[in-house]
């Protein structure tokens, strides 16, 4: 089973900027979209026999996850259960046999750290709902968390100190997000820095590689065995975030 997660920062945006579509194909059992914009799914972006799952914001041209996958889930979930934050279209659920896998799209907390006290209070539920969906099984949660955890996620750790996305109480959520059973695939194989998912479109920021590693596939505790890769996809372009995967083995198969 091999996922992709990619904040398109605008789905037909992505689209006309030479957006590659051979992200959707058969090489992935399900790709994830954050920031679509879109109330629509664009013509063409489904492969045949493929599903699609829009979660849109109220607010058209706004937010929005989109999850395409080759096999018909058990069931969909759109939203966190609480009106005040899922407004926005920032979290689908599609629950599969073996686990459930989470499409979350998590708020900016705005340069003025403005929305810091929504982007919290999104953290928090976020906690609750995977709290409840792990009593029944496993949980894949892939996205935009815009939030750079560590020293080693963030270009210039000291001059962002009090940057969104970079702030104590943000990334102090994150730890203590991941001690309740989660696990940051990436830093499964790869513990150095260096490696972003996200530049700014000023100074030339992506070739510079002045980034931040905003982007994750986080895996339940009980799911890490079968973890087998995940990687950033710094080339692919048509978006100011490069794609994410994680590949999973086979639950039937053994654990080498």
């Amino acid at each position: 089973m091999k996922l992709l997660s990619w904040n398109v920062a605008g789905l037909r945006s992505a689209i006309r900027k030479g957006f590659p579509r051979t992200l959707v194909s058969s090489v992935y059992s399900a790709v994830l979209f954050q920031e679509t914009r879109t109330d629509s799914v664009p013509e063409g972006l489904v492969p045949r026999r493929w599903h699609a799952y829009l979660n849109p914001a109220e607010q058209k041209g706004y937010s929005g996850v989109l999850t395409l996958c080759r096999a018909e889930p058990l069931s969909v979930a759109h939203g966190l259960g609480d009106p005040r934050l899922d407004r926005e279209g920032r979290v689908s659920t599609l629950e599969f046999s073996d686990l459930y896998l989470v499409n979350a799209y998590f708020p900016y907390a705005q340069r003025d750290l403005s929305r810091l006290g929504t982007k919290l209070e999104f953290d928090r539920a976020m906690a609750r709902w995977t709290r409840k969906l792990r009593r029944k099984k496993p949980v894949v949660l892939g996205g935009d968390f815009n939030v750079a955890h560590e020293e080693r996620d963030i270009a210039r750790p000291d001059s962002n100190r009090q940057s969104a996305g970079f702030t104590r109480e943000e990334r102090d959520w994150f730890t203590r997000f991941l001690r309740t059973g989660f696990v940051d695939s990436y830093r499964m194989f790869v513990r150095e820095g260096g490696h972003y998912t996200w530049w700014t479109y000023r100074f030339h920021a992506r070739e510079r590689n002045i980034g931040w590693r905003i982007d994750y596939f986080l895996v339940t505790r009980e799911l890490a065995p079968r973890v087998r890769s995940a990687t950033i996809l710094p080339n692919v372009l048509g978006s100011d975030h490069a794609p994410v995967t994680i590949e999973l083995s086979d639950p039937s198969r053994p654990q080498s």
